[in-house]
């Protein structure tokens, strides 16, 4: 089992959500954390409702020389965690070129900008532990899904190439796939979301896998089965299951 107490971690995307629940975790669990975000409002409340040590370290993932001015500023860390992500849902017929944009630059590109701030110093030191937030909806494409199932799959295979060139080594891996977390994002949802959890369940999920050594963890477990099962089904059968709207 990982040990949190005294370790430096870098959470990305933690003001709110389950960024934030997951930063009380590995707060309660003695990390020393250092939280980013956007919004430096939200992020300084959330650094002053922990229960241990962290820092602010205000940036915009979308933005390179931002992202390389705060990593200039970090400092030697631990492990690092990208759980920032934009969502609107956008349908191909009434194609939004901002939001579809804004969600591959941030959500994909803009994971690999921080692991890309962040690995480097990781390997030169021959230890680390990186974790990706993916998504169920990342395992195949969806209606209504355009822009944020595409990068949603990017930093899912991210994961997974980074897993394969740096298992063996001092630098742990990790990739936790959650599906439908109640937050301002799914607010915007129009539709019945099945096992919607709260973000405080979700956060100890992921906290839970971040204390073993296992690669990916997908869930809800019963839910992830349906995505996970579409990747084998032909595509005839899978497109069935979503009949085309007028």
């Amino acid at each position: 089992m990982r040990d949190f107490k005294g370790k430096r971690y870098w959470l990305v995307g933690a003001s709110e959500g389950l960024g934030l629940a997951l930063a009380h975790k590995l707060s309660a669990a003695g990390a020393d954390l250092i939280l980013s975000a956007r919004n430096t409002e939200t992020l300084a409340a959330a650094v002053s409702s922990l229960p241990g040590k962290a820092t602010a370290l205000p940036l915009d993932v979308g933005s390179p020389d931002s992202v390389r001015a705060a990593a200039a500023t970090l400092g030697p860390i631990d492990g690092v965690v990208f759980l920032a992500g934009v969502y609107w849902p956008v349908d191909a017929k009434a194609w939004d070129a901002t939001q579809v944009e804004t969600m591959c630059d941030i959500n994909f590109t803009g994971c690999a900008r921080i692991i890309g701030a962040a690995l480097p110093g990781m390997v030169a030191r021959g230890t680390g532990h990186v974790v990706i937030t993916g998504s169920l909806s990342g395992f195949r494409g969806l209606p209504g899904a355009i822009g944020y199932a595409a990068s949603k799959a990017g930093t899912m295979v991210l994961a997974e190439s980074l897993y394969a060139d740096l298992r063996k080594t001092g630098i742990t891996v990790q990739l936790a796939n959650p599906g439908f977390i109640k937050t301002r994002l799914t607010a915007k949802n129009d539709f019945t979301m099945p096992f919607i959890m709260e973000p405080e369940a979700a956060a100890d999920i992921m906290f839970r896998h971040m204390t073993t050594d296992r690669f990916k963890i997908s869930f809800p477990t019963l839910f992830s089965w349906l995505f996970r099962g579409g990747q084998v089904l032909p595509d005839w059968l899978y497109y069935r299951m979503f009949p085309p709207k007028p």
